[in-house]
């Protein structure tokens, strides 16, 4: 490490500064794609999950279901748009004929596009940051199917806005009882009851379900009571 800053150059460095100015312009037009396509369809629900689940696996089975009962009650369904639970989601919303939309990342592995979504409101991102703002900023609702780094990470950028209000109140559900009560324990005993350093009415916002109809059931009450807008 100690050669290396020894031999920095500081023409390489101002080199990388000026290419990413350019990246500016990539960047922005990934958001005004972005804004001018999920602006147009409507309230949605977005599902996230892992890519790796296979078909006839009970999660995949599951997330089938869950988009299809949604879309039939006219929610659109967004996801990232690639294979594994993202790709059931998009298949339940094109039985139920619903909006079926898909945002998906240009990955070096795992990331393909799945065959379920619309044909215009398919998208492609070079940036994750910008594509969590699209998921975020136009879904009435938040769904975790068990997953693994980026549903993780999903999670709790969710988490952070609703409990920072920085959107509208949105339901937020987490599927799998048996996948994801290990981390709500630890979340209360270490980050609420031993360190502080969350309050109770934040555990409170999430709710863990097994069911599509537990899910659709709360959703529908959710919005008896609540207006549909977009979240910022």
């Amino acid at each position: 490490m100690k050669d290396q800053l020894t031999n920095f150059k500081m023409r390489d460095w101002t080199e990388t500064k000026a290419h990413s100015s350019w990246q500016i312009f990539k960047i922005m037009a990934e958001f005004v794609q972005g804004f001018e396509t999920l602006a147009k369809i409507g309230p949605c629900i977005s599902i996230f999950g892992s890519a790796r689940t296979k078909p006839g696996h009970k999660y995949y089975e599951l997330a089938v279901e869950i988009a299809k009962r949604l879309a039939e009650q006219g929610f659109g369904i967004i996801t990232g748009g690639g294979p594994g639970i993202m790709e059931a989601a998009n298949k339940g919303a094109s039985i139920a004929s619903g909006r079926s939309v898909g945002l998906n990342i240009d990955l070096p592995f795992e990331q393909s596009q799945n065959p379920y979504i619309d044909g215009d409101t398919s998208m492609n991102f070079d940036y994750f940051f910008v594509r969590k703002v699209m998921f975020t900023k136009y879904s009435q609702g938040f769904i975790m199917m068990p997953g693994g780094w980026g549903t993780m990470d999903e999670f709790f950028e969710v988490a952070t806005l609703i409990q920072t209000r920085k959107f509208t109140q949105t339901p937020m559900i987490c599927i799998g009882s048996a996948y994801w009560n290990g981390l709500f324990s630890w979340m209360k005993e270490a980050m609420l009851e031993t360190e502080h350093n969350i309050s109770p009415g934040d555990m409170e916002m999430i709710k863990i379900f097994d069911t599509a109809d537990e899910v659709v059931t709360y959703m529908t009450e959710f919005y008896t009571h609540n207006k549909l807008q977009p979240n910022f």
